[in-house]
């Protein structure tokens, strides 16, 4: 049976010390290696990409036609590896919190370090401007926003004019807008847009001297964790009923997906403008930190209460380790 796949972009008008160290030498040969693309790398360029975003660009949007699944392609698994966990960076305290309670789709209101992390995402693809979801995370560089493949590159381009604000808040950016300096996902994404490899990562460039995760913090980040864990989940849908001007969150036990892909699913009712936003695990309502295990990739448009989200192995690794590594200047 033909099941529509429905990324969820929107358009718009308009990133522990031990764990950051270098995987092994056989850790770092088993995972292949992420396509790389220059994004706003001089000086010049970042001026340029921050003045186009004006607020009025960044608010009107509309929803992305997704490419349905490609027929007659059959998508390659994602390989697994040794569990590896980077904690997160910021204000710390109390025990690891998860609640019972279960979320299908409502604003966070605790603040904490996931109101600062979490924001909105913006680029140009095919002529128009478009908005995704992304997280700063813990990293060597301290410059890294972890996001969704097709939140860089979608119909074989990358974005332009790509940019990260963090908390953003019914149209106000408390935080800054950080330009990206290079843009990463895997080669299954770069290559087929293969939904398994959904994953992808940028590096920012500092903004006033200082760095992402110095200014607003950063979420842990964990690969080749077990399934079907408790999870929360946070982006910025702007599809209605939602409009892009508040973080929401979902949380809840992830299953596998059993119809079309290798990714994890959860209960969770956000739209389009979601795409990119953290899934984590080991979450601290009180503080608002946690340890990022997926992101925001999907839906079946005859199941929009389902989110599905890949499964962070070995390629998301490779993603994320090449991005640390990055020099952000």
């Amino acid at each position: 049976m033909h099941r529509r796949i429905v990324l969820l972009s929107i358009l718009t008008l308009a990133a522990g010390s031990a764990a950051l160290l270098p995987a092994s030498a056989a850790q770092a040969q088993a995972r292949p290696k992420p396509a790389q693309h220059a994004a706003a790398d001089s000086a010049s360029e970042q001026k340029q990409v921050l003045t186009y975003w004006t607020e009025g660009r960044m608010e009107a949007a509309q929803p992305l036609d997704a490419p349905g699944p490609k027929q007659g392609t059959k998508m390659a698994l994602t390989t697994e590896g040794t569990p590896w966990t980077a904690p997160p960076t910021g204000v710390r305290g109390g025990g690891v919190e998860l609640q019972a309670a279960r979320s299908s789709g409502e604003p966070w209101t605790d603040g904490g370090a996931v109101a600062k992390t979490t924001g909105r995402i913006f680029f140009t693809t095919q002529g128009r401007n478009a908005s995704c979801s992304g997280t700063a995370v813990t990293s060597a560089n301290k410059s890294v926003v972890l996001t969704a493949g097709h939140c860089v590159k979608l119909s074989g381009a990358f974005h332009t004019n790509w940019v990260f604000v963090p908390g953003y808040t019914n149209g106000n950016r408390p935080l800054g807008t950080w330009a990206a300096t290079k843009l990463l996902t895997t080669q299954q994404w770069n290559a087929s847009e293969d939904i398994n490899f959904d994953v992808a990562a940028a590096v920012v460039a500092p903004l006033q001297g200082r760095t992402l995760v110095d200014a607003v913090g950063g979420q842990g980040v964990a690969f080749n964790q077990a399934r079907r864990q408790q999870m929360y989940a946070f982006g910025y849908p702007a599809a209605a009923p939602y409009d892009g001007s508040k973080l929401i969150y979902c949380s809840g036990r992830t299953f596998d997906d059993f119809l079309m892909s290798d990714d994890q699913g959860l209960t969770c009712n956000m739209t389009g403008g979601s795409s990119g936003g953290p899934w984590m695990l080991n979450f601290n309502e009180s503080t608002g930190l946690g340890t990022q295990n997926s992101v925001n990739s999907f839906k079946y448009n005859f199941a929009p209460n389902w989110m599905f989200g890949p499964y962070f192995g070995n390629e998301a690794q490779a993603v994320y380790q090449a991005a640390q590594s990055t020099n952000a200047l």
